[in-house]
């Protein structure tokens, strides 16, 4: 081993236990060890990584008892990242430890945040090892959209430093991000949406995402599932957007929501078999208009009642931004069925208050 690969693996042994809450988070410590499926994450009891050291071994260095795997805490990073070159392990041991990165700009990150399209499992680590969107530049990007308070029931989180490579032939950049979770009915993630953020600030061209070509892409499978806000039973607000479905979650913050990402995701998106009313709030453009076509039709051979929610200007977080909550909630009004102003409209102006 490396005397840099020495350093690291030490100073990651002597924070072993947090280490482990870190990257093999489907795990629990049990007196000195912590245990976990294996090295990716996965959830169980075979792989146990020594957390103090003692007579026995050394802190951070872990086996796996159903393969015979064996190794220290760089090789859980590696792993449970699937990370390809040392250096990729080194530079992420180093921002764990909060130690000064070298040359950031000459260092390829093909990390998980660029797994191939279709890839569950990346997603998924995605998510985990991200942070909570409270007092970060996520919150913030959505405060100066309008949403004051963000009911995202747990959907949304903020990395801090998500890879980002343009395409193949540049290197790999690194910016904050809002993730959010992709999941199926069942409430499993099958995918992650990315939104890359401008840490210094916000402008009107950009609206506060960071001056790159693509700043929002999603990985995983997407197909017929959603950004999820609030958990559906009978009633449900579906749209393409995840600021747009936002937007509507501040003025109905119990209404259960979802952001299928785009216009034919939308389409397509799979419906609870307990749904009864599904709002669709379309876009005001042609896609919307098919979008509400075929949803409506999907919704009808169903036997759920389908009713469209339409925004004055282009989608319901321009309608927030421009003309403020009350205004929305007033122009919802009269959009929602009776029961569901007296049921999400009415009760959240009460709790509000």
């Amino acid at each position: 081993m490396s005397r840099d690969a020495s350093e690291l693996a030490s100073r990651l042994a002597r924070e072993a236990e947090a280490v482990c809450r870190h990257y093999l988070s489907n795990g629990k410590r049990e007196g000195r060890y912590w245990l976990v499926g294996d090295v990716h994450n996965t959830p169980g009891r075979s792989l146990f990584v020594r957390l103090q050291e003692s007579p026995k071994g050394q802190a951070g260095k872990w086996t796996d008892a159903a393969t015979g795997e064996h190794g220290d805490l760089l090789d859980i990073i590696r792993e449970s990242l699937a990370l390809r070159e040392f250096r990729q392990v080194a530079e992420e041991a180093r921002r764990f430890l909060r130690l000064p990165r070298t040359e950031p700009e000459l260092l390829p990150k093909p990390v998980r945040t660029l797994a191939p399209a279709g890839s569950q499992g990346a997603a998924r680590r995605l998510f985990v090892t991200s942070q909570p969107i409270e007092r970060t530049v996520v919150e913030a990007y959505l405060q100066r959209r309008g949403i004051a308070r963000v009911h995202h029931g747990g959907s949304l989180r903020f990395h801090p430093r998500c890879y980002y490579r343009p395409d193949e032939h540049l290197p790999t950049e690194t910016w904050p991000a809002m993730i959010a979770c992709v999941t199926d009915l069942e409430g499993r993630i099958t995918g992650v949406h990315r939104t890359w953020l401008d840490p210094d600030g916000f402008d009107r061209v950009r609206l506060g995402k960071a001056p790159i070509d693509t700043p929002r892409r999603a990985m995983g499978d997407l197909l017929g599932n959603a950004v999820r806000f609030g958990v559906v039973d009978d009633v449900v607000a579906a749209g393409e957007g995840i600021e747009t479905m936002l937007s509507l979650r501040y003025v109905l913050p119990t209404m259960p929501m979802a952001a299928a990402l785009s216009a034919n995701h939308l389409s397509a998106m799979l419906l609870p078999s307990s749904l009864r009313r599904l709002y669709i709030a379309r876009d005001a453009d042609v896609a919307g208009d098919t979008v509400h076509a075929v949803l409506t039709q999907r919704a009808a051979d169903a036997g759920i009642e389908a009713i469209a929610l339409s925004p004055r200007l282009g989608d319901f977080n321009e309608d927030l931004h421009v003309f403020g909550r009350d205004t929305l909630r007033a122009a919802l009004r009269f959009q929602l069925v009776p029961e569901d102003v007296v049921r999400f409209l009415h009760s959240s102006t009460v709790a509000a208050e």
